[in-house]
């Protein structure tokens, strides 16, 4: 498991009692356009977290060009690398944040415990899913996931604005840590020789062909291809969850074979902890709860003793 500052900690897998998963409680992880139009129609409305994000742009934080562009009404700019994550370094490039800054963005950006919260980005739900995964790991049970994100909220002639937005009240959330099923490195290698660790970068880093950000190229021994390309449709909505079931059963997912302790029936890892959290709620669509190994390959790459794999099956 990683620790809350993302420095590692002691072994734990998905299976400890230490992190009772709850992915798979409360509310589901998504909700449509018509249905968010109606609870912002008839109050109290959720609080809005607008996620766009990119690995890298300017000026400002990445993202923020859009946002300013056309948003949510009463949605506020949560930025990824500096909200969502910890400082770059041995946990990973977007290694999990100390309990105590991840709770002080979140009341800065109006999340209370007891408020509903929609999480959206540009479409895909690739950044917007890590925003999820940390409010459902910090211990927020209400917080789901717009489908399609602004795009689909523009196209079906929902109210945009533009500008920098206004500040909200802050909230009362209180983080607390475990409310997610989390994997250090060596649970994720144990996952990947005794069942099934999903490798959620595009195919030609999985098998080593290229690798654009981190030091080393390949996959963690075991792991299987997994792209989150195929979690969703063009237009950037999730794939339906009979599909999702499919896809993930053809993978290796056993839905009848989840860990005692948390539920889940498979791990996933990607780049740096961004891209599988999308995995996490693909699966979590599926009805299928899965742990998230956030240092991912960034992490892994750190340790030199660590195997490395490389093709295009399991190494």
């Amino acid at each position: 498991m990683g620790a809350p500052g993302g420095a590692p900690s002691r072994k734990t897998r998905p299976g400890s009692r230490a992190h009772p998963g709850e992915g798979m409680r409360g509310v589901g992880p998504l909700i449509d356009v018509t249905s968010l139009a109606r609870s912002l129609a008839a109050g109290p409305p959720p609080v809005l977290l607008d996620v766009r994000w990119r690995l890298a742009g300017s000026p400002g934080p990445p993202g923020i060009t859009a946002y300013r562009a056309g948003h949510l009404p009463g949605a506020v700019f949560t930025d990824l690398d500096r909200d969502l994550s910890g400082a770059p370094g041995p946990g990973g490039r977007h290694p999990l944040p100390e309990a105590g800054a991840f709770q002080l963005a979140m009341r800065r950006a109006g999340v209370s415990d007891g408020r509903d919260v929609v999480v959206y980005d540009q479409a895909d739900a690739t950044a917007a899913a890590r925003g999820w995964w940390m409010l459902r790991y910090f211990g927020h049970r209400r917080v789901r996931v717009l489908d399609g994100g602004y795009r689909a909220w523009a196209e079906a002639g929902q109210p945009v604005v533009t500008g920098e937005g206004t500040a909200p009240r802050p909230g009362d959330f209180t983080a607390r840590p475990g409310g997610m099923p989390l994997l250090d490195a060596d649970g994720a290698a144990d996952l990947a020789r005794r069942g099934t660790l999903l490798d959620a970068r595009a195919g030609e880093r999985y098998r080593g062909e290229a690798e654009p950000i981190d030091p080393v190229s390949g996959h963690i021994p075991g792991a299987v291809s997994a792209p989150t390309a195929g979690n969703v449709l063009a237009d950037g909505r999730f794939r339906p969850a009979p599909e999702l079931r499919a896809r993930f059963g053809a993978l290796g997912v056993d839905g009848a074979a989840g860990d005692p302790g948390t539920g889940a029936v498979a791990g996933a890892y990607c780049g740096s902890g961004v891209t599988a959290a999308h995995e996490v709620l693909a699966l979590a669509v599926a009805g299928l709860p899965a742990a998230l190994y956030v240092g991912s390959w960034s992490h892994w790459v750190t340790d030199p003793a660590r195997p490395v794999a490389a093709g295009p099956e399991p190494g």
